[in-house]
Order: C-alpha cells, then structure tokens, then sequence
C-alpha cells in the first residue's frame, strides 16, 4: 500500500470532491483525519479513521485539528486541503465586498492557516507533502468570476512559496488546476451542462494519492492541470 502508516490530514473531507478522495487515500493504507464542518466517524466506517468536526475560518481552529491529530498520531505526514467555494456570474466591476472577503477567506486564508499550522510539525520530523486543490481559473482566467479566478490564482502562488521556503527539509507541496467537476453539486447547479466533459473526482483523487506517496517525492512546487474532455 502506497502509504502504509502515514498520517494524512483532509479538510473539506466529505465534499463532492472529499468523498471520493476520502476513498483513495483509506484504501491506501494511512491513518487518515477527515475534517469538515459536520463529520461523524460512521460517515467513513474504517478503523483507522478519525473525523473532526471543526470551521476551519480561524488560524486557533487550523492549530487546534492540527494538534489533535499530532496528540492522536504523532504526526502529519500529509495534508490534503480540499476547502474551497465558487461565487460567480458578476463582473469585477459588479462584485460586491461581501463576495470578494468570501472568496478569500474560503480559498485562501483557510488554506493558509492550515499550510502554517502543519509546517513545523513536518519542518521537525524532515518530511511532509502539502497537497491543494485550485481551479483551471487560476491559470486561465474567465469572465464573471473575477474574484473566484483571483482567490485561487493566490492559492497557486502560496503553494509554490510553500515548496521554495521547504524544500531542503524534505516537504514537498503542489497544486492541482481541475477543470468542472462531475460532482452532485455542480450537476444540480448546470442541469442543462454536458457532465460527460467533466473531471472526474476519482481522477483527482487518484493523482493526489500518487503525489503523496514516496513515489512523487521529487515532484514539487507543481501546478498540474486536470481538463477532462473540456480541453
């Protein structure tokens, strides 16, 4: 098994994306924390989970799991941060505060108060992979979701200064750059799209498996598109 007693920290775990990683990765052999705003352990009967129930919006909450699992396990040796939202369908000029501290908070600071509540845990113990998940918009940015698009072209950057500032202490960090995905969510908000197009989640899932384990230990700082048939 590919990561056979790691620790594997996920926050977002039981979203539309959470769920199928949340597959991968217990299939994988790790001892595995799921962190959503509402999680029980029955949501992923296996006995070496463990689900926090916690909003992440605070830098004391992002310490406070992060502690808790280290008291638990002893380590992190993986975070996996799925946090994320999407607010379109205005232009910059009409986007209000509210939506722009929104796409912020969720996309952004959360992520980094995680990435800082981990990092010297895994600093100390000489190893560690941070993973994230962005949006084909950080790159290829589109109309009516200025706000969005800038968030996570944030999350791009902070992740890469994350791999420069660790990477002779053995941490690697990446991001992933999916297009839409096939998830219950996005089907009820676009009734009238063609989801065949779509990513689906199992891909990702996949991809950041692989880039936790040891086998991708030299991949870093790695902003990695996954399109779908929407190329």
């Amino acid at each position: 098994m590919p990561l056979s007693n790691k620790v594997v920290l996920i926050t977002g775990a039981n979203g539309g994306l959470g769920t199928a990683v949340m597959k991968a990765f217990l299939d994988s052999g790790a001892r595995i924390a799921g962190v959503a705003k509402t999680i029980q352990n029955s949501d992923f009967p296996h006995s070496k989970f463990i689900g926090y129930s916690a909003e992440l919006g605070s830098a004391d909450a992002a310490r406070t799991v992060t502690a808790a699992v280290i008291a638990k396990w002893e380590r992190i040796d993986v975070l996996v941060h799925l946090v994320g939202a999407f607010i379109g369908g205005k232009s910059v000029a009409e986007t209000d505060d509210a939506t722009l501290e929104q796409m912020l908070e969720v996309n952004l600071r959360v992520a980094f108060y995680m990435f800082r509540a981990v990092l010297p845990g895994m600093r100390n113990q000489g190893a560690g992979r941070i993973l994230a998940i962005g949006s084909r918009t950080a790159a290829d940015p589109q109309p009516m979701v200025g706000a969005y698009s800038a968030s996570k072209a944030a999350l791009v950057s902070l992740v890469r200064t994350v791999a420069l500032e660790n990477k002779d202490r053995g941490i690697s960090a990446n991001v992933i750059l999916p297009g839409t995905m096939d998830t219950p969510g996005n089907r009820a908000a676009m009734p009238d799209a063609d989801p065949a197009k779509w990513v689906h989640p199992s891909q990702v899932a996949s991809l950041l498996l692989h880039l936790a384990s040891d086998q991708a230990s030299q991949i870093s700082g790695a902003v990695i598109p996954i399109l779908g048939g929407d190329l």
